[in-house]
């Protein structure tokens, strides 16, 4: 009850009855033809609510008309590319939701080894695109991850050991502004922007297209799984780091903690049970390939080794299966200084203890890091922070049916619990749903970096109309 004592009655979410007639692209609502098949994004779990209207920009111009019309308004804004983003910001209940995924253009520059993408372009497109020049542009691992929302937040994959982090190799982003200016972000134009974008996410403005370095590479590469029985999984994993400290460049390392599928190659008994899967990709020299990739096997006696020389096309189109589409998800994550036995032992645990119900997929992964993406880039040098951080873990699941949320949830905040005295308050944001604002605060790697990224936050977003994401507050007073 209010004061007065009538009844108090939240205001309606806006239709947009008004939104401008000259916006090109499809305006969808609630019972819209063509509205369904529009809200699916990668966690399913957002199918429980509906934004209030969907706009399918097909260019640059739609962009600027809808966010000078929520700017006119206040209206928040959220923002869908490829729709991967575990927290499901791409498509909130009651939300303005600007559709960037009709925006698919790439163009490549062989001479220049540049490559610009569109904000709704997947990460397969981009790697069929420069593969048709030998070229590859440092980025995920899942085919159907979009561009816009991996790059944004730092962009990590099998290529980060040799070239880096697709942040550290982004040479310039075109972007909408809230009132809907046309910029442009580089280490020379709005430089200032050009930092946050590289790892402060979605914050700052829309961005509509990436200008990226490609490097020489391909086609062939040599990839695959290494499958040990769980009982071997400790002593693997115990002895990796220092396999990884020698380990040349070319070697990209992750491993999975989860229960084996049923793979042909593995006895019919082995289905169901803990397995530890390591997942090389070597993009060097055949020869070392094949000598590095022998070693790495020696640490255990495998029960399977697929690792053969295969295209990249294909190995970084390998883990698609560990990441339906349209599932219900949720995933935590963080850095660790080192992979130790208390470490070790506690991924194995909470690997047990997962809830592993019929028809899901649980894992829980850890990623070598090292080399380019830990030496070769000034922690300063932009948003996206890495510093102390030789490993990287993940605990992800994906279910279909809503009554396996309550268990899946629990055990993904029990695991965050368990490994919170391991994990260094900087983060990959990427692989872990918001775990609040003094997580937020940490995650950039220095307060002085978090205060920088809220200043330039209030000049380019002042009213924090993007707010829909892993959001970075406005400094007060700015």
């Amino acid at each position: 009850m209010s004061p007065t004592g009538s009844t108090h009655i939240s205001p309606a979410p806006p239709t947009h009855e008004d939104f401008p007639a000259g916006f090109r692209g499809a305006v969808l609502r609630p019972g819209d033809d063509g509205y369904e098949q529009a809200r699916v994004v990668f966690n399913g779990r957002t199918a429980d609510s509906e934004p209030a209207l969907i706009a399918r920009c097909v260019d640059e111009d739609d962009v600027a008309i809808a966010l000078r019309h929520a700017s006119a308004r206040g209206l928040p804004v959220a923002v869908r590319g490829g729709g991967h983003g575990t927290d499901g910001h791409a498509m909130p209940g009651g939300a303005l939701v600007l559709d960037l995924s009709g925006m698919r253009e790439i163009t490549v520059d062989p001479d220049t080894r540049t490559v610009r993408a569109q904000a709704g372009v997947l990460l397969g497109e981009l790697d069929a695109a420069a593969q048709e020049h030998g070229l590859v542009v440092p980025s995920g691992t899942v085919t159907s991850t979009g561009v816009a929302g991996l790059t944004l937040g730092g962009g990590i994959g099998h290529l980060m050991r040799r070239f880096g982090a697709t942040v550290d190799n982004l040479l310039a982003c075109e972007m909408i502004t809230v009132d809907g200016r046309k910029v442009r972000a580089d280490e020379k134009e709005n430089p200032d922007l050009f930092w946050a974008l590289r790892g402060g996410g979605g914050n700052f403005g829309v961005v509509t297209a990436f200008e990226y370095r490609a490097h020489p590479l391909g086609p062939d590469v040599v990839s695959g799984q290494i499958v040990f029985p769980g009982d071997q999984a400790a002593a693997v994993l115990a002895q990796l780091p220092a396999f990884m400290a020698d380990a040349p460049r070319e070697l990209g390392l992750a491993t999975a903690l989860t229960f084996a599928p049923p793979l042909p190659e593995l006895p019919e008994e082995a289905h169901g049970t803990l397995v530890l899967i390591l997942i090389p990709v070597h993009t060097g020299d055949f020869a070392d390939a094949e000598r590095t990739v022998a070693e790495l096997a020696a640490l255990g006696t495998p029960a399977v080794n697929t690792v053969q020389r295969t295209t990249w096309l294909k190995t970084n189109s390998m883990l698609d299966a560990t990441a339906p589409y349209g599932w219900r998800t949720n995933a935590r994550g963080g850095y660790l200084a080192s992979l130790t036995e208390p470490v070790i032992d506690t991924l194995l645990q909470r690997t047990a203890a997962s809830p592993h119900l019929p028809g899901t997929i649980t894992a829980v992964n850890v990623w070598s890091l090292g080399g380019a993406i830990s030496e070769d880039v000034d922690e300063d040098a932009t948003a996206f922070s890495r510093a102390g951080a030789s490993w990287l873990w993940e605990a992800v699941s994906v279910w279909t049916e809503p009554e396996h949320d309550g268990p899946y949830d629990a055990w993904a905040d029990g695991t965050t619990a368990a490994m919170r005295p391991h994990t260094l308050p900087n983060a990959y944001t990427n692989l872990t749903q918001d775990q609040g604002d003094a997580w937020r605060r940490g995650v950039y790697g220095s307060e002085a970096k978090y205060r920088r990224l809220t200043e330039i936050k209030a000049v380019w977003d002042p009213r924090n109309l993007l707010r829909h994401n892993k959001n970075i507050a406005p400094a007060p007073g700015k």
